[in-house]
């Protein structure tokens, strides 16, 4: 394979087709060829389920904007045209969507290349990519485990240098937990800086659409690309678009505050002292180091597990065999419904609906939802008393371990809990970000920077600095 796709970033690419060093069809059969490549065998990466062909892409627009001729993989809960969108689900095999989700459109406008849709966990419900109709993915530095989820199959992909961005969604995490397990960056924008137009929801007040990157610089760039008001989302605000490529520089000044809650006695010792040392790194670069308190934070895998399945109850009502997706005959609609449904929603998907529908029923709505709401304001307001005490972003980990073996999590909730650290920034709608800072018995670890909202260029600082200090060390 073409070495300058596995070596270059994003901006590198797109500079050379747009000043005709590399032409881009020099990029997209690089890209199918890793793709090929990693994919071959039982042990494949399975990271892409719908892929393109030469001929496909090539009949693509191709504009000369900062992504000119950039390869990229789309998770597949994303509505495109030109691929099916099947949210790793039975229930929509082959479905191709009349329309373009407003993400992709902005990726292609700015010259990407759409290379293929990514594996998840169906309709983005799991931590591990493990429950998907086409299978689990693997991670590409050690096959046997997981690349994380449910955005493992589009971390998968650029970690093994198929593309160096790719679009995830994240509703509890699913792009800066398998950020963290495959050694790449990820990024979770505010709550309402990204548009979720075309984006098939899972839990309408959590989802937000999320990319990866290689590297940070590639990561802030598809952050600045998606990022804008759009009409067609009622939830997308209606905020300027800063700067976010800051770039590396010091720190004099930054307040870095380190919640004493993300750092139990339990947590695994090699992954705190790799916190360490990043936090180390960061002290190096100028910053200031304070120990805080988000008291509210045991709360947040309750609350979200509460809130998360009621609003996918609700929203995956409507795949019910009449309108799109598959359809099985029987006797009389409800019949009909309940076949469908039964044979199209894996185990995975059925449990969170069963579960949302119980909370949130007449006698339990006020004990379960209305109450998880209640204490969601808690978990937010303490993230907002923390900035206003003077603190600019928070460190922790990413995640407590590093990735496991496929198949070593039956028990759903000890899965639910890889997203301790993840949840808590989709409950209060802030940005976060995880980025290499180590590795763990030879598997890498990610460290998460949080920010207030809308304040993802303080974000983005912090974590050009930490990149640019850890170097190598992030990787070894």
């Amino acid at each position: 394979m073409s070495r300058s796709l596995l070596d270059l970033t994003a901006a590198q690419l797109g500079a050379a087709v747009r000043e005709g060093r590399t032409p881009a069809s020099e990029l997209l059969t690089a890209s199918l060829d890793r793709l090929a490549e990693t994919h071959a065998g039982a042990d494949g990466l399975n990271a892409i389920v719908h892929r393109v062909g030469t001929d496909d892409a090539a009949v693509q627009p191709l504009a000369m904007g900062p992504l000119a001729g950039v390869p990229v993989a789309i998770k597949d809960n994303f509505a495109t045209r030109t691929l099916p969108t099947t949210c790793g689900s039975k229930i929509l095999e082959g479905w191709v969507s009349p329309y373009e989700a407003t993400a992709v459109r902005k990726l292609r406008e700015a010259g990407a290349v759409v290379i293929g849709k990514a594996n998840m966990d169906e309709f983005a419900m799991g931590s591990s990519t493990e429950h998907s109709a086409f299978g689990p993915s693997r991670n590409p530095h050690d096959r046997r485990r997981a690349p994380g989820g449910s955005s493992g199959g589009s971390a998968a992909a650029v970690a093994a240098g198929i593309a160096p961005i790719a679009l995830g969604s994240e509703t509890g995490g699913s792009v800066r937990q398998p950020a963290a397990f495959c050694g790449i960056v990820g990024v979770k924008p505010t709550y309402g800086r990204v548009s979720r137009y075309g984006l098939v929801a899972f839990a309408s007040s959590l989802d937000c659409v999320a990319p990866f990157g290689r590297t940070v610089d590639d990561a802030a760039l598809a952050t600045e690309i998606i990022s804008g008001h759009d009409p067609l989302d009622a939830t997308s605000a209606a905020h300027a678009v800063p700067a976010m490529r800051v770039g590396p520089g010091p720190l004099a000044g930054l307040v870095v505050g380190v919640p004493k809650e993300y750092f139990p006695d339990s947590l695994m010792p090699e992954v705190r002292a790799t916190c360490d040392r990043a936090l180390e790194a960061l002290r190096a670069q100028g910053a200031t180091i304070r120990e805080v308190s988000l008291p509210h934070t045991p709360y947040a895998i309750p609350v979200y597990y509460i809130i998360a399945p009621a609003e996918a109850s609700a929203n995956l009502a409507r795949f019910d065999g009449v309108r799109y997706g598959m359809r099985l005959e029987a006797d009389g609609v409800q019949a009909m419904y309940g076949a469908t449904r039964a044979a199209g929603f894996g185990a995975e998907v059925t449990r969170r609906i069963l579960l949302g529908t119980y909370v949130l029923s007449a006698g339990y709505y006020d004990a379960y939802y209305r109450k998880a709401q209640e204490v969601r304001a808690l978990i937010a307001r303490d993230f907002t008393d923390v900035f206003a005490s003077g603190v600019h972003v928070l460190f922790t980990p990413t995640t407590p371990t590093p990735a496991f073996a496929l198949g070593a999590i039956s028990d759903p909730y000890e899965m639910y809990l890889s997203d301790i650290y993840t949840v808590t920034a989709n409950l209060a709608g802030i940005p976060g970000i995880s980025l290499p800072i180590g590795r763990v018995n030879g598997l890498p670890v990610g460290g998460q920077l949080l920010a207030p909202a809308f304040d993802e260029p303080t974000m983005f600082r912090a974590a050009y600095a930490l990149e640019e200090a850890l170097g190598a060390e992030a990787h070894r």
